[in-house]
């Protein structure tokens, strides 16, 4: 690559995130953003806006952690949104197993970190582990929903 096509590159925004893997709008919403990030795009409440996510999470959380985690890791290392996330993944079965000894947080928690890095989104390693720990379908659905305003970002039509 040739000097002068780096300098023509256009300059990152204040509050972009910018990852190996390029990707869409990480802030669709035009979330404020201050020195320590921006708030999530959808509330932790607002669970129920996503309906068939919030029952999902709720009867079988490590099918919605496990579609999170590959849509965001798509997401991250190609650039673009997942063509079709399947239902069940290594994933889903490690974070199932390890629900069933009621440790399946531990993995929200960490996955909650990363998208929330990738989306700078204001937080800290406590709060998402309280949050995955005590709220976890609402916590799954808020992440989702946040990945999802990338991936229709991208105009494709599918999500």
């Amino acid at each position: 690559m040739s000097h002068s096509r780096v300098n023509n590159q256009p300059a990152g925004q204040h509050g972009m995130v910018v990852a190996p893997g390029g990707g869409g709008n990480r802030n669709a919403q035009n979330m404020p953003v201050d020195a320590d990030g921006r708030d999530w795009s959808n509330g932790l409440c607002g669970c129920c806006s996503s309906c068939g996510t919030c029952i999902c999470a709720t009867v079988l959380p490590c099918v919605v952690y496990g579609k999170n985690k590959h849509r965001y890791q798509h997401l991250d290392q190609q650039g673009t949104p997942e063509p079709s996330p399947g239902c069940c993944s290594g994933s889903c079965v490690a974070h199932g197993i390890f629900a069933a000894c009621g440790l399946g947080f531990i993995f929200q928690m960490v996955n909650r970190g990363h998208v929330r890095h990738r989306y700078n989104i204001k937080g800290s390693g406590c709060g998402d582990c309280c949050t995955s720990f005590w709220c976890s379908p609402c916590q799954l659905v808020q992440e989702s929903r946040e990945i999802e305003l990338e991936e229709q970002s991208f105009g494709t039509g599918r999500y």
